[in-house]
């Protein structure tokens, strides 16, 4: 009934069928990516969750985006319930600083202290939705396809776009334009963000001329 959430999340079929169509060898995404070709195997192979800056790594290697290969990863329904059980630790749609898979296995030292994200919309939609919590890399670039709305459900941001800083607290949003680049961090523990945007195969109608 749409509520399936105890489906595994399987990222790593996602990631080798996008890098089997771009004809890559794993070779070649770790020199991308900076990551090691036995931790995408691993990740290929569902034997490590990867933490969502590990994932960013990889889907930039791919040229294509983390929400990208997470809807890829997970089915998709008409009407679809998730629940707020389990964030921010062992739900298998939320990425984070320790690697899932089998016993004994360990995340590499780039998952070690990491923000944590919950997908909200899950599988392949016209829209996507994602919770942040915890410390997010500020250095990171963002630059987006499509339209995209940041809405600070707990604690406050600081984002830079287009040449200007813009301090956001509880309940605040900023809406950014399709292709305006951006980043953002957190500034105070406990803060929550979740950005809803126009999914990245969508072609979007742009008139702004008027």
């Amino acid at each position: 009934m749409g509520d399936h959430k105890e489906q595994p999340l399987r990222v790593g079929a996602a990631v080798r069928r996008r890098r089997r169509a771009l004809e890559l060898t794993l070779a070649a995404v770790a020199e991308r990516s900076g990551l090691s070709v036995p931790f995408l195997s691993q990740i290929e192979n569902d034997r490590a969750r990867p933490s969502h800056r590990s994932l960013e790594k990889v889907a930039d290697a791919l040229r294509t985006t983390a929400v990208e290969l997470l809807a890829a990863a997970d089915p998709a329904c008409s009407v679809d319930v998730v629940r707020g059980e389990g964030f921010g630790g062992d739900d298998p749609r939320t990425t984070g600083g320790t690697a899932g898979g089998t016993a004994g296995e360990a995340a590499g030292p780039e998952d070690a202290g990491e923000a944590r994200t919950r997908t909200l919309v899950r599988g392949h939609h016209q829209m996507h939705a994602t919770e942040f919590s915890g410390e997010y890399d500020a250095g990171r670039e963002f630059q987006h396809r499509n339209d995209e709305l940041m809405y600070v459900a707990d604690g406050a941001v600081e984002v830079e776009a287009e040449g200007r800083a813009y301090r956001l607290g509880r309940g605040d949003t900023l809406y950014l334009t399709g292709g305006v680049r951006h980043r953002w961090r957190a500034t105070e523990q406990g803060t929550r963000v979740v950005v809803v945007a126009v999914a990245e195969h969508i072609e979007a109608t742009q008139d702004r001329a008027r």
